[in-house]
Parts: C-alpha cells; structure tokens; sequence
C-alpha cells in the first residue's frame, strides 16, 4: 500500500448488521506489510465493521524477466487495484544503498572502479550514473527478498538500489549502508507515502479512509503527482522530485535526466500553503486534484499545491526538458 503497492477498497452489505469492507492488495510480502498496518488503524476506529484482506498478482508482479521501463504499462503494480488514490503517512521517501556482504562499510563514492550496481530504476540509474561515473548499472528484478539475495549468492552486484521505506517496513534496516540524499539521487513521485485507492463513486469508503490522512504529506502528494502528469512523465523517462514544507512553504524541487544522466535539467519553485489540522472540514464537492480525493482537507491548499506542479512543470519545458524526454522515450523503446 505504497507507491510500489496500493490498496484497492470495496464494500459489500453482508447482512444488514454487518457490514464488510474488502481490502484488495499485491500478495508480495512488501504489500501486505503496509496493508496489514492501515486495516488494523480503520479496525481500531471502525470496531462495528469487518474487514477482509484479497492478496493478488499484478502485472508487475509476473512479468519478472524484462526490465520495468520496457513493459509499457504505467501501472504495472497498480492496474488491477486502481480507482481513486488517497494518501496516507509517509515514510522515508529516500534510497538506500545495501552492499555485498564483502563491500560492507563502503559508499558509492568508495566502491572500486567498474563495480556493478542493480537497480530497476531508469530514475536512479539515470542521476547515479552521472554522480559516480566509475561505476556501471545495471537491472536487477524481483522482489525485495530476491533482489537481496542475488546480491548476497551471487558475484554479479557489488550494490543494489531499493527504497529505504521497503527496506524499513521489511524490519531491514540493518541492510542499509547508505541513505542518497536528494542532491545524490532525488527520489520517485509519491516514494514512500502510503495509498489507498477507492471507487470515485463509493463516497461512504472515501470518507471511512479519508480520516487517516496526513494533510502535509498529501499536499507533498499532489505537488510531485502534478509535476509529473504536466511532463507526461512515467516508468520509461527518468523524473524524480524532492518535496519540503517549512515556515508555510512548500518547496518543489523536480529533474528530468538522460537515460545516461549526460544531460540533466532541474529547478526548484514554492509556493506559500497553509497546511489544514487533521480532520478539517474540507469542501462539500469532491475535488479530485492528479487523482486523489481527500474531502476532509480545505481545497485551496490542494489547490496551491497542484498549480506549484503544473509551474514547475511548464517552467522545465519551456527550458528543453520536452526533449530529453523524448529522447530518453526513444532510446529505451529502441533497446
């Protein structure tokens, strides 16, 4: 139930004293994790309702053997679940670097030269490739378990990619050698914040979730998921952002790179934005901004927050950043 792996909910009326809120997710043990954790909140504030967990297999989760970016599909690990995304709390949205067991107590900086690092991520190759050009990248799949344990067997990685918030949910934190920060590698759109995704027309289940919202970090939300819809950017082009609120600002920072990180184009924008208490009345419409719906919060933050995207956005394009991306299309489609 992150932004590697949402939740899906519906609900049924089993009998008209019970009532039972079905709960879709990804069956990978990264999934239920999270997933676990936001039902036993909505169990503690809704004891009068059941609640029951459906584990499936996305797109992303069976197609093992090709590289992300290659598939084609922008929701790989979302589709079978995808309604209307709502924010949750948000972890650690930063990298963290796990070393071969033999390069423990290393950096990237510090590793030989020619040391392979696997990730998945056209977004972390991309900026990382230009940070440490001694080293080489190359694509590692499959889930957190199995990433960590090609990394330890086999001989191929000196290194591997993952988000530090996986690594934490998992309880592995001892795993983690490195954390890049954002001038190292900025980190992907919604990375670490959790998502429930409902039906736009069960407005009963949007309100029932809606309680558990983080407005600062739903704000954060909005203003990555605008910067990237306004690029038309997804998993083939590298784009990542870095979002802060501080002293009632929200600062944006977004780049786009080259699939080789040769080229780079990057800005930072912000916006003055009142950040509502939990549990504000919000607008008696519905205003869905870049997918996600929280009633409960005043709709001209939303609203800010949105429009700092689309600036940020329109700011990179009108520099040039059209045709990296164009560029960064075509490379990857071609190999």
């Amino acid at each position: 139930m992150s932004g590697n792996g949402n939740a899906a909910a519906t609900a049924e009326e089993d009998t008209p004293k019970m009532r039972v809120i079905r709960v879709g997710t990804r069956k990978s043990q990264l999934a239920r994790i999270p997933t676990d954790s936001v039902v036993a909140t909505l169990k503690a504030l809704y004891p009068g309702l059941q609640f029951e967990i459906i584990a499936m297999s996305t797109t992303g989760d069976k197609i093992l053997d090709t590289a992300l970016s290659k598939i084609g599909e922008k929701s790989l690990f979302t589709k079978e679940l995808e309604h209307a995304l709502e924010r949750n709390e948000r972890e650690s949205p930063y990298d963290a670097v796990v070393f071969h067991p033999k390069f423990v107590g290393k950096t990237l900086e510090t590793l030989p030269e020619k040391s392979v690092v696997g990730t998945s991520s056209l977004r972390r190759a991309a900026q990382l490739q230009r940070n440490f050009p001694h080293l080489e990248f190359k694509s590692i799949r499959g889930n957190l378990n199995t990433r960590l344990r090609k990394l330890d067997e086999l001989q191929e990685f000196s290194a591997i990619i993952l988000a530090a918030a996986g690594l934490q949910r998992m309880g592995w934190q001892n795993r983690e050698g490195q954390i890049l920060h954002p001038e190292e590698c900025m980190y992907a759109v919604g990375q670490g914040a959790l998502g429930v995704e409902v039906r736009a027309k069960d407005q009963d289940i949007l309100d029932l979730v809606g309680v558990v919202h983080d407005p600062e970090t739903l704000l954060r939300c909005i203003a990555e998921r605008s910067f990237l819809r306004h690029l038309e950017g997804g998993c083939s082009v590298p784009v990542a952002v870095h979002t802060a609120i501080k002293d009632g600002q929200l600062y944006l920072t977004g780049g786009v790179w080259s699939l080789n990180g040769a080229e780079t184009m990057q800005d930072t924008m912000q916006t003055t934005i009142h950040v509502p208490v939990q549990h504000e009345d919000g607008p008696e419409d519905d205003p869905q901004l870049v997918g996600i719906t929280a009633r409960n919060i005043p709709r001209q933050p939303q609203l800010a927050a949105e429009n700092l995207g689309i600036s940020l956005a329109t700011l990179l394009l009108n520099k040039g950043a059209k045709n990296i991306l164009d560029v960064a299309r075509q490379l990857n489609e071609a190999h």
